[in-house]
């Protein structure tokens, strides 16, 4: 009867007639049918579809017949319908399907009777509890398997041993306590099993593992990295664990690291991560860090120590750091800063340093750098010699300090600035305010902030745009000054941030 179907199919499709669409659906020439709040699978869909989605309905059943007729079915996405069973062997018959993802439903138990045929498997967000060995017999073609916010408690690898071209496994937002190894998944890249409820990976877990290049074990109660992990890593999450030490020695062997993620842990200091000598990326936010790491691999381009205790900055630590690109220090309580501690940093790109306790702009900075932020400080005054060495700076944030006056001087030295944000300052606007904003606005610049504190008649007006200063201001200009004045000038743009929020954070920009 099925041959009977599919020869049927296949003689209306050399009879050149094009299918029907049903009612809220969308059908394309691709063979593309796309449906929404539907109470079942249509019956007239095109039998020539090879990729069905339906999305926000309500189909508690998925039943044997749904499905039968669709012989060119390649990808079958049920999106969000509230789901509750699906008939055994309902996709058994559908010797083509490729991609099969039955997320956002109540799905207690993995579908039965799945066609060997399948390469990706998405069961994420449903309530299914336990797997079963039979549940994946017949797949040895699943590529990615992803079971994200499911209700499962343990990991049997016996239950997934059949998958054995398996290179994605993600188990993110279960309830899983306890794994057993070893994990005979010899083609698996990537396993991901964040925000589980872990609390120890035994020693043979990865010795099947030898091609795994991404691993998480992000949000769970581990106390210490697991060992063995196999040589092929290219990156290791372990944020939001346990974790008081980290021995670098144990980790040598990963000649192929290049991202480490240890933020959101107790980790009150590092030293050793030059064991780790292909290393650019090192996260350790939000730890108890009281000063900064000790021998830093040199092929270092990101490194993020934001949200600690760190009180100083010194030219040793960053001294054989030539590759560091961005650099996050804010939320930190760093008072000395030394001059030059950066220079050799010659790559530097992007600097935070917001949230300190910084009475000055830090002198000698790279002269690479695009953006620097210094939010949230004590900075009182901006000399010339702090930034004159910033050609590239094009992002500079001075927002909640104590600054009153800025010489226009400054400006000249930065000369492709293009956002300056300078809103939650005293400025004191006196008329020599005028020849900064005459140079910003000459070149365009974007600038939010800078409402006046004082005097008392000019509280709460932007010396960038107010035309009430301009006009009192005028006269104190010498002429040689007033004759440089553009007559391009007449209707200046309005810079003012009278129109934002004085604590938005969100501001957007971009680099060159």
């Amino acid at each position: 009867m099925y041959l009977l179907y599919a020869s049927l199919v296949l003689l209306s499709l050399s009879d050149g007639l094009p299918p029907s669409c049903p009612g809220r659906c969308s059908c394309d020439a691709l063979h593309v049918v796309q449906c929404y709040r539907l109470t079942e699978v249509p019956s007239s869909l095109p039998p020539t579809t090879k990729r069905l989605y339906i999305s926000h309905s309500k189909m508690k059943h998925l039943q044997l017949p749904d499905l039968t007729r669709m012989v060119a079915l390649e990808e079958f996405v049920l999106l969000a319908s509230g789901t509750e069973t699906v008939e055994n062997d309902t996709f058994n018959t559908l010797s083509t399907l490729k991609t099969l993802e039955l997320w956002k439903n109540q799905l207690r138990r993995v579908p039965t009777g799945l066609p060997a045929s399948l390469e990706v498997l998405n069961l994420s967000d449903n309530s299914i509890c336990v797997l079963r060995g039979s549940d994946f017999a017949r797949l040895k073609k699943l590529k990615v398997l992803e079971l994200k916010n499911n209700l499962l408690s343990s990991l049997a690898p016996s239950m997934l041993s059949s998958l054995v071209s398996l290179q994605s496994l993600v188990l993110d937002g279960n309830n899983v306590e306890s794994m057993a190894g070893p994990l005979a998944l010899p083609h698996l890249k990537r396993l991901s099993m964040e925000n589980n409820r872990l609390r120890l990976i035994p020693g043979s877990f990865f010795v099947s593992l030898q091609s795994l290049q991404f691993l998480s074990f992000s949000g769970n109660f581990l106390t210490k990295i697991p060992v063995n992990l196999p040589k092929s890593l290219l990156s290791l999450k372990m944020e939001r664990n346990q974790l008081k030490v980290v021995r670098f020695r144990d980790l040598k062997h990963l000649e192929n690291l290049s991202h480490l993620y240890l933020s959101g842990n107790s980790l009150s200091s590092i030293d050793g991560a030059q064991f780790l000598a292909n290393l650019t990326t090192l996260e350790l936010s939000q730890n108890q860090l009281q000063m900064l790491p000790l021998r830093l691999p040199a092929r270092l381009q990101k490194l993020d120590c934001s949200n600690n205790l760190i009180q100083r900055v010194t030219v040793q630590d960053f001294q054989d750091l030539r590759d560091l690109k961005h650099l996050f220090l804010d939320n930190n309580i760093v008072s000395l800063f030394e001059a030059g501690a950066l220079q050799r940093c010659l790559q530097l790109s992007n600097l935070a340093l917001e949230q300190n306790l910084l009475l000055s702009i830090p002198l000698r900075l790279p002269g690479t750098l695009a953006r620097l932020d210094l939010k949230g400080n004590a900075i009182q005054d901006i000399a010339e010699r702090e930034l004159k060495d910033l050609k590239q700076l094009q992002v500079l944030n001075l927002r909640n300090n104590r600054i009153s006056a800025l010489d226009f001087k400054v400006l000249e030295g930065l000369p492709r600035l293009r956002h300056l944000y300078l809103d939650g300052n005293p400025w004191n606007c006196t008329c020599s305010l005028l020849r900064a904003s005459e140079v910003l606005k000459a070149r365009g610049t974007d600038v939010r902030g800078g409402q006046c504190a004082a005097p008392a008649e000019r509280q709460g007006e932007s010396w960038m745009s107010s035309k009430k200063i301009m006009w009192q201001c005028e006269h104190h200009l010498p002429l040689a000054e007033k004759s440089r004045e553009p007559k391009r000038r007449a209707k200046p743009e309005d810079h003012s941030s009278a129109r934002l929020p004085m604590d938005d954070d969100d501001y957007d920009y971009e680099i060159d």
